[in-house]
């Protein structure tokens, strides 16, 4: 079993939330306002989860492993 039972709804926000900021970074990306806009929106998705509030969700450790388990499509693409 994982060491944080991660709800599907906030992984999923964080997997949107990396692809938008990798559309943002590009040199002049296209619909930049409505980026910015959809990464405002899934940052307040993701800072204000009820997870966070679990005993699961307290620790520092669990914003930086969701962010680890979201993050394993972005090494696999620059490689």
């Amino acid at each position: 079993m994982d060491r944080f039972p991660f709800p599907d709804d906030l992984v999923r926000a964080q997997q949107e939330w990396h692809y938008t900021y990798r559309a943002l970074a590009v040199l002049r990306p296209r619909r930049a306002t409505e980026l910015r806009r959809r990464l405002l929106v899934l940052s307040i998705r993701i800072e204000w989860h009820p997870f966070w509030s679990t005993p699961a969700g307290w620790t520092p450790a669990a914003r930086v492993e969701l962010r680890r388990l979201t993050g394993e499509d972005r090494r696999t693409e620059a490689a």
